[in-house]
Parts: C-alpha cells; sequence; structure tokens
C-alpha cells in the first residue's frame, strides 16, 4: 500500500472514530419521548457509593407521590379561586409585554392565611397551550401537592382545574409560580406571593407589606411597578417581605438602618441594625426586612436592586436613590444574629453527599454546546440522592462552573454549617435558595423529614432547562407521572 492511501486510510479512519464518539455521545444525552424521572441518572445513596438506576427497582415498591398528601378530609381554612391566562401583562407604565397573568394580572394576588390553617388553592387553566402547575416555593407541603409537572402531577392542561391543599404549618414568606416550562412562564409572570402570618398577633401597630420584585422584559418591578409607596406615620415600624421571582440574584440596601428579620421564611435569631450595608438576595429567596419610618417625618428608601425601590413614610416623600454600599460590606449571614438550637446534630449525618456545578462542552438533549454538570455529569446522567425517612444528611455544595447558581432544595430547609471551610458562628442560616458563586463552597445540612421525590436544581431557570436538576428521592416512594409524551409534561 502507498504511503498516500496509508494516509488517506488513516485519515477515514480517524474520522470515522470521532464521528462514532460524537455519535455515542448524543444518543447517549437523549431520553425517550416519555420517561420517569426515576429513570435518569444513577442512584448515589450517601454512603461513597453510586448505583445505575438500573438497579432503582430494590429501592421502589413502597408509596406513590400521589398518595403523600395530608389532611384531604378537613375542611379548608381558606379556599382561593385562580384562573392563569396566557396573553399580555400591562405594566404600570401603560406598556403591555407578553406574558402570563393570574386572575387577571401579573403578579397574581398575594395568598394569606394564618399558621396552622389549611389552604385550598382551585388552580384553572383558561388558555394556556402548553399546561401549568403551581409550586409552592419555600413551603414545605406533603410532596404529592409541590407542583411539578412529570414528577409529582401532571400539567392542567387548557379548561381543566387542579386542587392543591396543604397545612401552612410555618409562618413566612413564600411565593408560588408554575413549574411547567417555568423557564418561560415564570419569567412571563405566572406568580404571586405567599404569606403565612404567625399565630401570635404581630407588633401592635406595625405595617406588613409584601414587596414582590420581577423583572419583566427588562423592566425591574416591586409589585409590578419601579416604584413601590408604603404610607407610615414618623416612628411606625414596618415589615418589607422582599421576594426575589428572578434568575440571578439582586442586592437589597436602605437610606436608614434597617434589620434582616427572617430569611427563606425563618426568622433570624436576635437580628441587629444593619447600616450602609447591602443584603443579597438570591433568586427564589425571600428577605424580610424591618425598618422604621423617621420620627422626623422623611422617608426610608429601600432599593431593590438598582432601580426598583420601596419608599416608606408619609404618602408622596420623596427620598433620592442612594449609592448602593461597596459589596464588600454587604450582611454576612453566616455570621449575622446570635446562635441558637439546630433541633438536631449534624456533627454524625445517616448519609453525606456531594453537589458540585461545573461546566464543559458536551450534548444535552440531543444538542451539542457548553452545559452545567453535576458531580461531573451532564444531564441526563445525574445523581439520584437517596435517603430513608428521619436520616440526617450533610451536603457540599460547590461551584467551579463560571457563573452563581441559586441552588433550590423542594420540600425541605436546610441550614449552612460553613462557607468555603468558615463556620457559621450567626443565627441559624436555614435556607431555601442558596446563592453559590463561583468558586464558593458550602456545608448544609437537613433532617429527611418529608417522604417524596425532589427536585433539587439551579433556581435560575434557563439554567436548570439545560440540565442543571438533580432530585432527592426517599428509599422507598415510587411515582406515576411521565415527562412528555402525551401528557406534555415539561417541568423545566
Amino acid at each position: 500500500m502507498s504511503k498516500e492511501r496509508l494516509r488517506v486510510l488513516v485519515a477515514v479512519v480517524a474520522t470515522l472514530a470521532v464521528v462514532s464518539t460524537l455519535g455515542w455521545f448524543w444518543q447517549q444525552s437523549r431520553m425517550p419521548s416519555t420517561y420517569s424521572v426515576m429513570d435518569m441518572g444513577y442512584l448515589d445513596q450517601g454512603h461513597g457509593a453510586a448505583m445505575s438506576m438500573a438497579h432503582r427497582a430494590q429501592h421502589s415498591g413502597g408509596r406513590s407521590v400521589a398518595s403523600l398528601t395530608a389532611h384531604t378530609d378537613r375542611p379548608a381554612d381558606e379556599v382561593v379561586d385562580l384562573v392563569a391566562r396566557k396573553g399580555t401583562v400591562r405594566l404600570a407604565s401603560g406598556r403591555t409585554v407578553d406574558g402570563y397573568t393570574v386572575n387577571g394580572t401579573s403578579p397574581g394576588p398575594t395568598i394569606q392565611v394564618r399558621e396552622g390553617q389549611l389552604l385550598e388553592v382551585r388552580l384553572k387553566n383558561a388558555d394556556v397551550p402548553e399546561g401549568i402547575t403551581l409550586h409552592w416555593h419555600g413551603v414545605d407541603v406533603p410532596n404529592a401537592e409541590d407542583g411539578v409537572a412529570g414528577v409529582t402531577q401532571d400539567a392542567v392542561t387548557q379548561g381543566h382545574t387542579y386542587v392543591y391543599r396543604f397545612v401552612a404549618d410555618r409562618a413566612g414568606t413564600y411565593w408560588y409560580h408554575s413549574h411547567q416550562v417555568s423557564h418561560e412562564q415564570v419569567v412571563g409572570g405566572l406568580l404571586g406571593a405567599l404569606v403565612v402570618t404567625p399565630r401570635a398577633p404581630a407588633v401592635a401597630g406595625t405595617i406588613d407589606r409584601v414587596a414582590l420584585m420581577h423583572t419583566y422584559d427588562s423592566v425591574a418591578t416591586v409589585d409590578g411597578r419601579p416604584l413601590t409607596r408604603v404610607r407610615a406615620a414618623p416612628g411606625q415600624p414596618v415589615r418589607i417581605r422582599v421576594i426575589n421571582t428572578d434568575n440571578g440574584p439582586v442586592r437589597v440596601w436602605a437610606t436608614a438602618p434597617y434589620r434582616v428579620l427572617a430569611v427563606d421564611g425563618h426568622d433570624v435569631n436576635r437580628p441587629t441594625d444593619v447600616d450602609g450595608r447591602g443584603a443579597v438576595l438570591t433568586a427564589g429567596g425571600r428577605l424580610d426586612l424591618g425598618v422604621v419610618a423617621p420620627a422626623d417625618g422623611s422617608g426610608v428608601r429601600v432599593q431593590v436592586g438598582p432601580t426598583a425601590a420601596v419608599v416608606v413614610g408619609p404618602a408622596d416623600v420623596e427620598v433620592t436613590a442612594p449609592e448602593p454600599p461597596p459589596s464588600s460590606r454587604d450582611v454576612d449571614l453566616l455570621a449575622y444574629g446570635s446562635p441558637a438550637p439546630l433541633g438536631f446534630d449534624p456533627s454524625h449525618p445517616d448519609r453525606t453527599f456531594r453537589y458540585a456545578v461545573g461546566r464543559r462542552p458536551g450534548f444535552v438533549k440531543g444538542r451539542p454546546g457548553l452545559f452545567w454538570t453535576i458531580n461531573g455529569h451532564l444531564w441526563p446522567n445525574v445523581p439520584m440522592f437517596v435517603v430513608h425517612e428521619g436520616d440526617v444528611v450533610r451536603m457540599r455544595i460547590s461551584n467551579s462552573s463560571g457563573d452563581v447558581h441559586p441552588m433550590h432544595l423542594h420540600g425541605h430547609h436546610a441550614v449552612v454549617l460553613a462557607r468555603d471551610g468558615v463556620k457559621a458562628t450567626g443565627s441559624p442560616w436555614w435556607f431555601d435558595s442558596l446563592n453559590v458563586q463561583d468558586g464558593e463552597s458550602y456545608e448544609v445540612a437537613f433532617v429527611a423529614d418529608n417522604p417524596g421525590i425532589w427536585m433539587d436544581h439551579c433556581h435560575n431557570l434557563k439554567h436548570a432547562a439545560q440540565g442543571l436538576v438533580a432530585h432527592l428521592m426517599y428509599d422507598d416512594v415510587t411515582e406515576p407521572y411521565r415527562v412528555g409524551g402525551d401528557t406534555g409534561n415539561e417541568p423545566e
């Protein structure tokens, strides 16, 4: 054989090898047209060993997520009817943008219940072709009520109604949003606030106000407008429940001292005044801020990101937007407030996991690109974290991906033990949405006390749609739902 022919043969063989390899990776990145999330990836049992999902049968055969409800026969204390539509959203300026409404507006109506009450929400899909659901972000509901299409229910199709029922058993600030095609529907405004007030009445005279932050087609708003006013008399205390419904973090700061009263629905133990410093609110997260209207009759401006704000004080008081304080002085929740008992011992966990977010080239859903990885794996070869009810769980969340990720675990609140090796010293930092910057790592812990199959994903919903999604599964739970197919279920 001539040298020329040999070179051609080698080139052909090399090309075939590359094409075959790429074809194999392409095929591995695809899922059937319909599948169970329990068929994805591999089992991680938290003991240092990974198991193929082909062996999941020995971990199933128990309770279905559809059966994981509570108080189904008890009369509801509060009944709310919500109707979702696809169309246009009218901003305070009069401008309209494409999006979604709930009961004719976006944000949708604020739902308010008292701690311990049973809430019943009747969700009707008037005309959203893709179907809808409602996820109760931050509320540790029974699994059947979690509102994730293809995991805990089927999407609600046009003209149909779905009923959610759960007890609001922890006072705090929460929100609701669709978890069907969520990277489009949440951005488009299919969302609203949920406030659970405590059994004990608030301090007399305190004003309680929701400040839901959402960006519509590059217009940042609080409660649908760039500037929201809270009328307060001199010396009157005000609780501002700031909710970040966008895909990225925002900084919050004020023209007067304030306190961080609660994080993600959990009160801060013995909060102190914050003056001349900002606070970072991650995507999906909530901060309850306490301010006092100045005694001299002036106002306080609470800035939510660079353009939207809440002004507290007499009607129409003007307060100039403050310069943002240096980010190096932001409130550090790792050391803010005073320590308090956790209620469990995280030093001897039953399961230990790692959730390492990275990025590399590859194929996801048959498409080539630069995608997020979990523990080095591209979707759908992602971990299913397996726990048993009652387990104490520790997880190390790290990020080397080049971008920030707001990590959100459904159905549970976890507590931060350390960040970058520095132990927490302040009030217990309980969260359901955690801002993990590039290069950061967190040690967190929680008790597996809410059986089901739960999403554990990035709440930059575009990232989730690109594969940054894992699940937490209890070892005796199965689910009857499917992603794709005739159901049209598409949770991200």
